[in-house]
């Protein structure tokens, strides 16, 4: 079942990150007439004048932050500079849209828009891993997690880095319409249907630098064959090697576990 206020609201400013606005374009924005309803999408500036962008083009928005007393939902991409508070006539007309019952969203480090709001006190919130130390530090009253892909906190979400961005709107576009529906724009944008908010951000891979030609040959060859079963002893098996050994000198010359290794190529 959709909301009862299809209106999204996208904030823009000077210096605007031009990938996370475009995600909230093109997701909530673009024409979808196979699905009725669908949102009614808007962009909106708390300043004046053409807004620039990270890409080095100018945005004239007509829409001035009044516009946020409509929305349903309110998008927050990637603030332009996380030492430099949001305008102050920003956050007090995202504190007043909250309370009035509008859902808010940041993209990236938008979290730190929400966080000078006052809306992430005592809240779990994520940003970009490369911020979230200084997110923590900053508004301490806020439960930073720097591992998950975005938090979905009823009426206030957060995403973190880039990306990530796509699986929240899409997220939002599940919970709001349904998993056939969010599956549909999924499809549209060529991305996975569905990403779990608490999947990591990354993953470290652990480099595989072996010494023994046995062992290369064998990581060749699972590279290959990774959908197949493989055991500890299938594995050593091929290497002529008891079990005992092979777990030993494989954990020694890749770093990893063979079950772990075959996890992160998987």
């Amino acid at each position: 079942m959709s909301p009862k206020n299809l209106n999204v609201v996208a904030v823009a400013y000077d210096r605007l990150s031009f990938f996370e606005f475009g995600i909230a374009v093109e997701v909530f924005g673009l024409p979808r007439p196979d699905i009725n309803p669908w949102y009614r999408f808007a962009t909106c500036t708390a300043e004046s004048g053409p807004v620039g962008t990270l890409a080095g083009i100018s945005l004239q928005i007509d829409r001035g932050l009044k516009t946020l007393d409509r929305a349903g939902t309110i998008i927050i991409p990637g603030w332009r500079n996380i030492d430099e508070r949001p305008p102050e006539r920003l956050l007090r007309a995202l504190r007043r849209a909250h309370d009035r019952g509008a859902r808010v969203m940041s993209l990236c480090s938008g979290a730190f828009v929400l966080a000078a709001a006052g809306l992430l006190d005592g809240r779990a919130a994520t940003t970009h891993w490369r911020y979230a130390e200084r997110l923590q530090r900053d508004y301490p009253d806020t439960q930073v997690d720097p591992k998950v892909l975005y938090i979905d906190g009823g009426s206030i979400l957060t995403a973190a880095g880039s990306a990530a961005g796509i699986d929240l709107c899409l997220h939002l576009v599940r919970r709001d319409f349904g998993a056939e529906i969010a599956n549909q724009v999924a499809r549209r944008l060529v991305v996975p249907p569905h990403r779990d908010g608490g999947q990591a951000q990354f993953i470290d891979r652990p480099v595989t630098k072996c010494e023994d030609t046995r062992l290369t040959s064998l990581l060749q060859w699972l590279q290959a064959h990774l959908t197949a079963e493989h055991s500890v002893e299938s594995m050593a098996e091929r290497t002529s090697m008891s079990s005992r050994t092979f777990a030993r000198r494989f954990r020694e010359q890749t770093g990893t576990t063979p079950a772990k290794w075959l996890t992160f190529e998987r």
